[in-house]
C-alpha cells in the first residue's frame, strides 16, 4: 500500500503546488465543505518549529536563527486577511492600479455550498462539488446534467434535483444550463413576492435574443400583443432579472485555465517582498500568502467517531478521512516547498529586488532545481502563475525572476533612449556585444518587440520612451 499513497501524495501536492493562492483557496474552502473529516481552527502556526502565533508576523523563534544576516531574507507565511490588506491599504494604495486586482471575496462554489450545505445529504455531496467546479463565471453550467449522472453513477433525476437546489440559492438561476433556464428560475421565486406581467414566461421561452429592445416587434408579434406590452415586459425582465446571475459578482475574475488577458492583466499577489527598514543592508522579509487564516487539520472528533461507524458508512468514512490527511499533508509540504524556492531566490536576486531590471542575474530554474535538491518539474510548478510583489509595490511574475533575457532587454532600451539617431538592429547588436551581450541582429529585433519598441525606420531621432509599452504590461508580457 506504501507505493499508491506515496503516488498519490506526490499528486496532490503537485496539483496543490501549481495554483496561485486565490485558487488555492476555492480549492480548500470546497474541501471544507465536501468532507466532514476536514477542519479549519482559528489557531496560526509557524510551519518549521509548529509554534502557535498569536498574529501574522515572522515566527521570533525561527527568525533569531538566521544570525542577523543581511543577506538572509525572513520568509513566513502570511494568512489571507492580512495579505489582502498588506496589498490593497497603506499610505501607497493611491498609487496601486486597483483595477488589475482580483477582488477579495469568496469563491462562488464556496458561497453556494455554505447556503447548500445543510440541505445536501453526504452522498450528494461529490455531485454538488461537481456542478459547482463546472461552472463559468457567469454561473452557467458547461457540461451536461447526464454527463454528472454517468460519471458519479447515479439517475439524472438525483443531479436534477441538486442543480434545482443550486439555482434557488443566492444568486438565483447559478448553475442553470442556459441564460433562458436562469431567467426562468428567477421569474419564478420573484413571483412569489411580486406582480409578475402576463406573458412574461413566454417572453422568455421564445429566446433570450428577442428580449432586445431591437427585437420588440418580433416579440410583440410572436405574443400576439401590442408594442406598448411587449416593451413593458421587456422592461420588467430587464429590471428584476439576470441571465447571467454571477457575472456581477464573479465575472471579472478570469476563468480557470484561461491564459486570455493574462498579459497585460496582475494576479493578485501570491508573494510580497519588502524591507525590514530603509536600510538596504538588512533583511528582506518575503510573505507568502496562506489562503485563508488559521490551521488547517483532521478534525479529531471524525476520527474517534469513525471507531463507532455504522457499517454501511465506514468505508465512505474512512476515505474521507484518508483524503483530509492526504489533502493536509500536501498543504504542508506545498508551503514548504515555495518557503524554500523564495529563501534562495531572493538571495540570488536580491539586487534584481532592491534597484531594478538592470541588476538580474541569469539563472534557470532547472540551476534552482539541482541545488534544492528537486526535480525541475517540482519547480516549475511552484514558480508557474505565481506574482510577486516587489518592494516598490510593483507586481511581477515570479517567472521573470528567472529570466535571462531582462538584463539585455533593459540595456537595450538604454542605448535607445540614449540614441541620437535611430540605431539598426544590427548596430544594436554590436553596442550588446561591446557592453558583453553577444546577441544576433534577430535576438535584438525579438526584445525589441517584447519591450514594444518601434524599428529604426519608425523611430525619430527623438524618440521618447513614452512610445513604448506601459511598464506594467511589460512586466507581465515576458
Amino acid at each position: 500500500m506504501l507505493r499508491p499513497q506515496t503516488t498519490a501524495h506526490l499528486a496532490q501536492t503537485m496539483a496543490l503546488l501549481e495554483l496561485t493562492a486565490v485558487e488555492l483557496r476555492q480549492k480548500v474552502e470546497a474541501e471544507l465543505a465536501r468532507n466532514p473529516a476536514l477542519e479549519l481552527i482559528e489557531e496560526f502556526r509557524c510551519p518549521t518549529c509548529h509554534k502557535v502565533l498569536y498574529n501574522s508576523k515572522p515566527c521570533p523563534t525561527c527568525t533569531n536563527t538566521l544570525g542577523g544576516s543581511p543577506e538572509q531574507p525572513i520568509v513566513y507565511l502570511s494568512c489571507h486577511e492580512d495579505f489582502f490588506a498588506k496589498t490593497g491599504s497603506g499610505p501607497n494604495q493611491d498609487d496601486l492600479p486597483d483595477d488589475n486586482f482580483a477582488p477579495n471575496r469568496e469563491a462562488l462554489p464556496a458561497y453556494i455550498l455554505r447556503q447548500i450545505g445543510p440541505e445536501l445529504s453526504i452522498d450528494d455531496r461529490p455531485i454538488a462539488v461537481h456542478i459547482l467546479t463546472s461552472l463559468d463565471e457567469d454561473g452557467l453550467l458547461t457540461i451536461k446534467p447526464i454527463e454528472i449522472a454517468l460519471y458519479h453513477h447515479v439517475p439524472l433525476s438525483r443531479v436534477e434535483k441538486v442543480i434545482n437546489l443550486i439555482q434557488h440559492a443566492d444568486p438565483l438561476g447559478v448553475g442553470s444550463v442556459s441564460p433562458k433556464d436562469a431567467l426562468l428560475i428567477q421569474l419564478e421565486v420573484l413571483g412569489e413576492n411580486l406582480s409578475v406581467p402576463p406573458l412574461a414566461e413566454n417572453a422568455i421561452r421564445a429566446g433570450i435574443e428577442l428580449l432586445s429592445p431591437h427585437h420588440l416587434p418580433e416579440l410583440a408579434k410572436f405574443l400576439n400583443i401590442p408594442a406598448a406590452q411587449a416593451k413593458e415586459i421587456v422592461r420588467f425582465i430587464s429590471d428584476n432579472l439576470n441571465p447571467f446571475p454571477a457575472r456581477a459578482h464573479w465575472g471579472d475574475l478570469p476563468a480557470t485555465g484561461s491564459s486570455e488577458g493574462q498579459e497585460n492583466t496582475f494576479h493578485f499577489p501570491d508573494i510580497i517582498i519588502g524591507r525590514s527598514s530603509e536600510d538596504v543592508n538588512t533583511p528582506l522579509i518575503v510573505e507568502i500568502a496562506m489562503p485563508f487564516y488559521g490551521t488547517l487539520r483532521v478534525n479529531p472528533l471524525f476520527r474517534e467517531a469513525l471507531q463507532q461507524a455504522p457499517a454501511d458508512k465506514s468505508e465512505l468514512w474512512q476515505a474521507d478521512l484518508e483524503q483530509a490527511t492526504l489533502l493536509v499533508k500536501c498543504l504542508q509540504q506545498r508551503n514548504h516547498t515555495i518557503v524554500r524556492l523564495m529563501q534562495r531566490l531572493v538571495v540570488i536576486q536580491r539586487d534584481f529586488i532592491l534597484y531594478g531590471d538592470a541588476y538580474i542575474k541569469p539563472i534557470t530554474r532547472a540551476d534552482l532545481a539541482e541545488e534544492l535538491e528537486v526535480h525541475e518539474s517540482t519547480m516549475s510548478r511552484a514558480v508557474s502563475d505565481k506574482a510577486v510583489q516587489l518592494p516598490n509595490r510593483r507586481i511581477v511574475p515570479l517567472s521573470m525572476f528567472f529570466d535571462r533575457s531582462l538584463h539585455v532587454r533593459t540595456a537595450l532600451k538604454q542605448i535607445i533612449d540614449q540614441e541620437s539617431d535611430s540605431l539598426s538592429d544590427s548596430q544594436i547588436a554590436v553596442l550588446l556585444s561591446d557592453m558583453g551581450f553577444p546577441v544576433a541582429r534577430r535576438t535584438v529585433a525579438k526584445y525589441r518587440s517584447i519591450e514594444g519598441i518601434l524599428p529604426a525606420h519608425l523611430r525619430s531621432h527623438m524618440y521618447k520612451p513614452h512610445l513604448m509599452l506601459p511598464q506594467h504590461e511589460q512586466s507581465i508580457a515576458v
